[in-house]
């Protein structure tokens, strides 16, 4: 079963991510970026495989411009990885595989 991802926006970022309990992977995706739609079913179902652990979002850079500046994201697929707030990891364009997500997921845990 898959999970619908929690979408974030400028107003519920900082309480979803840098304030969770638990390690955050932001998906930055678009709704024009064929390698993000083809990604996100396998984020999905890893957001159901980890997401007792982990917490699992994603970010619509069309609707999020701003968010996507402040936060450095120049590259359509990107994901952050968040542990105690921060950022420790991040993988961008052809690097966001669904196994080096795998990998980075393994990391935060």
């Amino acid at each position: 079963m898959d999970v619908e991802l929690l979408e974030l926006t400028k107003e519920n970022y900082e309480e979803e991510v840098i304030n969770s309990e638990r390690p955050v992977v932001v998906d930055f995706w678009g709704p024009r970026c064929v390698p993000c739609l083809s990604l996100m079913p396998e984020v999905e179902k890893l957001a159901a495989e980890y997401g007792d652990k982990i917490k699992f979002c994603k970010v619509n850079s069309a609707k999020n411009r701003r968010l996507c500046i402040e936060l450095k994201v120049m590259a359509l697929p990107t994901f952050l990885f968040y542990k105690d707030g921060q950022v420790v990891d991040k993988l961008t364009g052809d690097e966001a595989t669904r196994e080096n997500i795998v990998a980075k997921v393994q990391a935060l845990l």
